[in-house]
């Protein structure tokens, strides 16, 4: 939440998760803060680059390093935000029949089923990252993506739906490495459907997708 040109860490609500543990949640928190924090002090530092009204020559080094790494913890930061407003206690792997996202999986992939095997195998894949349903802007199909490093895969002006942090530190106090697969269980046992949905429907994309 940006207030008076910094950011502020939001609080989530999610202790009582099915395998995912408050103690890995509480560390997760913790350093989502952390990106936050970071992102206000780049904002800052680059404000500081532009008072005199330019960037001068000797500068741009200096300048062109915290752009680059303003990349990377923005959209750490905003990526959080994201998956830990579609997870909550008591949700769902499955997304209900006839709800908005369960029709566009139909319709995109051939089935949810089709459509969460897809998503699974994105989140398998080896490195660190985050696996993303995104709604295509235009032809409001939905896509699934891996996002290296934060900044590195995003699909300008596709909409995200459900975002999962792939990231060992998601995870690493649960389930070992090679335990990936049963985080991503875990991870599809407390969806919430709702948040996603709500995404979907917000969408132009998918009003105009309802009116082709």
């Amino acid at each position: 939440m940006k207030q008076t040109g910094t950011y502020t860490a939001r609080s989530f609500d999610l202790h009582g998760l099915r395998g995912i543990s408050d103690r890995t949640l509480d560390t997760h928190f913790k350093l989502y803060e952390g990106y936050v924090k970071e992102t206000n002090r780049l904002m800052q530092l680059l404000r500081d680059f532009l008072k005199d009204g330019k960037v001068d020559q000797e500068e741009m080094p200096a300048y062109s390093e915290l752009k680059r790494r303003m990349g990377f913890e923005s959209n750490g930061m905003v990526l959080h935000e994201y998956y830990f407003d579609n997870l909550m206690r008591g949700g769902s792997d499955r997304s209900p029949d006839h709800s908005p996202f369960r029709e566009a999986a139909e319709d995109s992939f051939g089935s949810f089923e089709l459509w969460k095997a897809d998503f699974v195998g994105v989140g398998k894949m080896r490195g660190v990252g985050w696996a993303v349903c995104y709604l295509h802007p235009t032809m409001g199909q939905l896509a699934n993506h891996w996002i290296t490093l934060h900044e590195v895969g995003n699909v300008t002006g596709f909409v995200p739906l459900l975002v999962m942090d792939a990231w060992e530190h998601a995870f690493i106090l649960d389930y070992k490495p090679s335990e990936r697969g049963e985080y991503i269980d875990a991870f599809f046992s407390n969806v919430n459907w709702g948040t996603v949905n709500q995404r979907l429907i917000s969408s132009p994309a998918h009003h105009a997708a309802q009116h082709t």
